[in-house]
């Protein structure tokens, strides 16, 4: 009995490559709860924004039926991507790519109009990546412009984190922007508590505490709950002193039934008549780009963060890795919560230990219980969960050591793209700047032909995508 367990144990593990990576089943599940409670602010916040916009006949999408949805499709493909490509790699409802379906595209259509193009471009991106041209793209970036992909995205985890703690604020005037706080001074009992969560969770890692992100997440949460429990601040809305996202306090019921009336209700070709197929192919390109390229610098900078990447920059099973992603694209639409993508919070798990897909079993499990334990996470504020994201910040952005300052054909892509994703809250606009100015230094230089023919094409398209607004407007989109 005993030897059979032992030859079990040692196929999962030549399976998940456990030994191989250097982990261990405890460091994966503490990795898989990292990545969870990092990103589980999702279930809450894609239907805040999905369900707070209106479609052309002026409908709205139920916000319960959001929260399970997203739940579901967000614990499948995390599943999915743990047990096909076998990489700590996270998914649920892309930020940005949400927004961009709830005010761009809704407007236009109805929402199962608008689910449907999302469908759409996620089959595209699978036949792209079935093809092999979607791995061959990813392969054909420069190794240096995948380091500042990298560093690029750890500077943009760090602001999400500061802004979404409110530790950074928009000012509500041209010069400066944003700023620290409110009115530049650091406010209220979440702020206070942001920064003991920073501060403590630095400590644990400086001195290598085992844990140390998934210890910093939950004793924040528990420190914010007592603060809640004594001072009783309430939410931030219409109190900027109030906690970012949820209030901090135990919920009066932990169990509820998922709503899943919104999975299936999407329309592949409704949108083309209903908008026109000018305004629909645009909307479908520009949400290819943002999803192509997104997960390409995700996937390199928590492959970059465990250690993962091979002499080329290039994670293990990028292909699998990509399809993948690519189905979860798809299926967020089918699901009606907008195209799901690859999560850079993932790198917390990382950060955690985790090296294998093993600990999306566990995140992508803890998804699927929060459509029946919606009320238990929304226990975690951002203030307890977005130290996590800073400190993963700062180590993704020590990659920036990799690159040759000294050399400016590749220093200038390399500095474009990394401050231009936190500069404009996008990872496509990092990039794409990155590879468009690559290609225009090289052809400055003389060095026309050392430039890979798809880059020649990926800066092409991006040149596209920067001028889809002038575009759009001439066009009478």
């Amino acid at each position: 009995m005993t030897q059979c367990k032992d030859l079990q144990v040692t196929g999962f593990d030549r399976y998940f490559q456990i030994s191989a990576r250097g982990s261990t089943i405890s460091r994966e599940v503490r990795g898989g709860l990292a990545t969870f409670f990092t990103m589980a602010y999702i279930v809450v916040l894609n239907p805040l924004i999905l369900g707070g916009a209106k479609d052309i006949t002026g409908a709205k999408l139920s916000t319960p039926a959001l929260a399970a949805a997203t739940a579901l499709v967000a614990g499948l493909m995390t599943i999915l991507m743990g047990v096909v490509a076998r990489f700590p790699l996270a998914l649920a409802a892309g930020l940005g790519v949400n927004a961009m379906i709830a005010y761009e595209i809704a407007p236009h259509m109805t929402w199962a109009d608008a689910m449907g193009l999302v469908v759409i471009e996620g089959l595209i991106i699978t036949i792209l990546v079935l093809t092999g041209l979607r791995t061959a793209v990813f392969k054909a970036v420069p190794i240096q412009l995948k380091a500042a992909i990298g560093a690029g995205i750890g500077l943009f985890l760090a602001l999400i984190g500061f802004v979404d703690a409110g530790f950074v604020r928009s000012t509500g005037v041209p010069t400066p922007p944003i700023g620290m706080g409110t009115g530049g001074k650091l406010l209220g009992w979440p702020t206070l508590v942001f920064v003991l969560g920073l501060l403590g969770l630095l400590v644990l890692v400086i001195r290598r505490v085992r844990g140390a992100f998934l210890i910093g997440i939950v004793g924040t949460t528990a420190l914010a709950i007592a603060v809640e429990s004594v001072a009783k601040i309430g939410s931030s809305a219409g109190n900027p002193k109030g906690w970012q996202l949820n209030v901090p306090k135990l919920p009066s019921t932990i169990v509820d039934v998922p709503d899943l009336s919104l999975v299936g209700k999407f329309d592949l070709f409704g949108s083309w008549q209903r908008a026109g197929w000018v305004v629909a192919l645009m909307f479908v390109f520009t949400l290819l780009l943002t999803d192509f390229f997104d997960t390409m610098g995700t996937m390199v900078a928590v492959g970059q963060e465990g250690g993962l990447l091979d002499a080329e920059g290039n994670p293990p099973r990028s292909r699998e890795i990509l399809l993948v992603d690519s189905i979860a694209a798809a299926a967020g639409g089918a699901a009606s919560v907008s195209s799901n993508t690859s999560y850079i919070e993932s790198a917390a798990g990382v950060a955690e230990g985790a090296r294998t897909g093993v600990s999306n079993l566990v995140t992508g499990g803890l998804f699927l219980a929060a459509m029946f334990l919606a009320p238990l996470v929304t226990v975690v504020p951002f203030e307890a969960a977005t130290a996590a994201l800073v400190v993963v910040g700062f180590l993704m952005m020590t990659a920036v050591r990799t690159i040759d300052w000294t050399d400016y054909e590749i220093a200038i892509p390399a500095f474009l793209t990394i401050v231009l994703m936190p500069f404009t809250y996008s990872i496509s606009n990092g990039i794409g700047a990155g590879v468009i100015s690559f290609v225009l230094l090289k052809v400055v230089k003389g060095k026309a032909r050392s430039v890979h023919v798809l880059l020649w094409l990926i800066a092409a398209l991006f040149v596209l995508y920067f001028l889809r607004g002038p575009i759009e407007s001439a066009i009478g989109a």
